[in-house]
């Protein structure tokens, strides 16, 4: 499984909802769970974003999904980000000729 990282920022939308946020983001982790992406962290954050999610997914397109389907819900829009941890980025910069 890969990891991502996952920034989002509340919409007009999604701000007039805020008080719906923590219930919105269970029917998130559902959402992505059918798209066999798995949530490992929800944060709600202070300063350039709202919230910040730590998932992993089997492959781009998964993630990708996820995210369309999570943006036609109008409450946040994303900036998602492949993360590499310290054993994935040495083989790739083992690849390095």
């Amino acid at each position: 499984m890969a990891t991502y990282i996952i920034l989002a920022n509340f919409t007009d939308q999604g701000i007039r909802n805020v008080k719906d946020t923590v219930k919105r983001s269970e029917a998130f982790k559902e959402m992505a769970g059918k798209k066999d992406v798995k949530v490992r962290d929800l944060f709600w954050t202070l300063g350039a974003h709202d919230v910040v999610c730590i998932a992993d997914a089997p492959n781009d397109e998964a993630i990708t999904a996820m995210g369309l389907m999570l943006g036609t819900q109008g409450n946040v829009r994303t900036q998602t980000l492949r993360a590499y941890n310290a054993s994935e980025i040495g083989k790739i910069l083992g690849k390095m000729a």
